[in-house]
């Protein structure tokens, strides 16, 4: 089970992956010497897509726990929104989470604080061999995305959409739109994302009993689109709603019932909780 991300070596630096993280952090120092309304508007914009539809409706909500259907081709699209976050395809980024719900704070979790704040939020990621192109591996614990060639494509070239858009960037605003665009886009995004492994397993508070330490925090959930709910999310992972209660509030859940009312989201789970505090609706 550990053989897709785990770490067989802690103390082997992946360079390329280092490297690549320490040239987007250098990028996003260099936008703020460059500051412009019409590119901090333009990477706004892209979070939202990229990590807001990407990451949370799709590569987690939608492509991990299948906790609703739409069509494939929104499916797909939400899948390279993913790519664009540098965080993996998708075969590698659902095979991840997986093991992470299955082996939770335990042994064999890739991301756990009981290893270290440090290791549980960026460290598991810079060392080892990458894992991100393993196709094979990555399959095991992903055979439903396994199945369609795009995903496979993608997992192996996840890159190539962000430089696709990098150059766009590039050609329509110059230097500084790439920079905001890009790199301080995806390094905010990355940070946010590695919150929830990190601060959601060590601060805030507990409404259900879980097996792990996973907790609900409130500033986590306002940048991660509502990921931030997480102790709500492992007592009830298939659920589509993470903010459980009307306080919670959870920009992504927001999203569905949209899409659920447009006909566009389809067989839409939700936790039913016997609580005051929580809606009670009919997926």
């Amino acid at each position: 089970m550990t053989d897709v991300v785990s770490l067989n070596d802690r103390n082997k630096l992946n360079w390329i992956t280092a490297t690549v993280l320490v040239l987007l952090h250098l990028g996003a120092v260099a936008a703020l010497f460059m500051p412009s309304w019409r590119a901090v508007g333009v990477a706004f914009a892209l979070y939202w897509v990229c990590t807001g539809w990407g990451i949370s409706l799709g590569y987690h909500r939608l492509h991990t726990h299948r906790s609703y259907k739409v069509p494939l081709w929104l499916e797909y699209f939400f899948a390279v929104c993913g790519a664009l976050t540098l965080e993996g395809g998708p075969l590698f980024w659902v095979a991840t989470h997986r093991i992470h719900h299955q082996k939770s704070d335990q042994p064999g979790d890739p991301h756990s604080p009981r290893d270290g704040a440090w290791w549980a939020h960026i460290g598991w990621i810079l060392v080892g061999e990458s894992k991100h192109n393993n196709t094979r591996l990555n399959a095991k614990y992903a055979p439903d995305l396994a199945r369609h060639r795009f995903y496979i494509w993608l997992n192996n070239y996840h890159w190539v959409p962000l430089v696709v858009v990098g150059l766009a960037l590039l050609a329509l605003g110059g230097l500084p739109m790439m920079l905001w665009g890009v790199c301080v886009r995806v390094v905010f995004g990355l940070h946010a994302t590695w919150l929830v492994n990190s601060a959601t397993h060590m601060w805030g508070g507990r409404r259900f009993a879980t097996r792990d330490d996973s907790r609900n925090n409130w500033w986590v959930a306002l940048i991660t689109f509502g990921e931030g709910w997480h102790n709500n999310h492992h007592a009830h992972p298939t659920s589509a709603r993470h903010g459980l209660a009307w306080y919670e509030f959870d920009s992504s859940w927001l999203t569905l019932k949209l899409m659920r009312a447009l006909g566009i989201a389809k067989s839409v789970q939700v936790a039913r909780i016997n609580s005051r505090m929580a809606e009670q609706e009919a997926a």
